[in-house]
């Protein structure tokens, strides 16, 4: 039998664990073990992203000598910490000779979830169902960073009983971005605005993202602006039944 290792991320571990148990549950379903490094922490992609880059490299060879303790492939429901594993970390670690090769090994093993299901096991349609209108949200890391698009579209356009409708400008950021939206709050705020005028043009009730940064600061905008729409991970969409 398959196992893998899921990477949880920070924000799903804290705010949004459903997800987390949606991954392993569709996993199960497709007759995949999901294994759990109980000392894995933050990928450091914060840090990375702030210039700490002392900090950055402490949390990646932490995080590398977990998973060297383990086996199989890596699955994260975040295209932020996949690229953060797969092209930040050889960037750390550049010119070492100790712990480049680590570092690429760790990326080599790592995998987006819907990257995963779709590249990995050749799976497009997981069973789900999903009575309704739905509209999708490339995160930025999932699109530009790992060139993941095509898969959670395949899976979403599976979805039984779901009318899946493009949304305008679906390419531009959410306004989240990392550290972004704390140095350039003004900025962020202008993006989100504009994302959610594109959401409301779908008509669609809910926005499908692949990324936990996407969805808390789509959500929150929703819920100042005291909107009905709902923001939901594309594990949780895939998982219902």
């Amino acid at each position: 039998m398959t196992t893998v290792q899921l990477f949880i991320t920070c924000l799903a571990d804290s705010f949004f664990p459903k997800t987390g148990e949606a991954v392993v549950d569709i996993l199960h379903r497709l007759g995949i073990t999901v294994d759990f490094a109980r000392e894995q922490t933050c990928c450091g992609q914060p840090q990375f992203n702030a210039g700490l880059r002392k900090d950055a490299r402490s949390i990646a060879e932490h995080t590398i000598k977990v998973f060297e303790k383990t086996t199989g492939d890596i699955v994260t429901p975040s295209g932020s910490c996949a690229h953060m594993f797969r092209h930040n970390y050889a960037e750390l670690f550049e010119g070492d000779s100790v712990w480049h090769p680590r570092a690429k090994a760790l990326a080599a093993r790592t995998y987006e979830f819907t990257e995963y299901l779709v590249d990995k096991l050749g799976v497009t349609d997981v069973g789900a169902r999903w009575d309704g209108m739905l509209t999708y949200h490339p995160s930025c890391h999932t699109l530009r960073g790992i060139n993941v698009d095509k898969q959670p579209r395949a899976l979403l356009a599976n979805v039984k009983g779901a009318t899946l409708v493009e949304l305008p400008h679906t390419e531009e950021c959410c306004g989240f971005g990392g550290i972004m939206s704390v140095e350039h709050p003004e900025l962020s705020a202008e993006w989100l605005k504009r994302k959610i005028s594109n959401l409301e043009m779908t008509q669609s009730p809910t926005l499908v993202v692949t990324d936990a940064g996407c969805l808390m600061h789509i959500a929150g905008g929703l819920n100042r602006q005291k909107k009905s729409q709902r923001v939901v991970h594309i594990a949780e969409v895939l998982n219902h039944q």
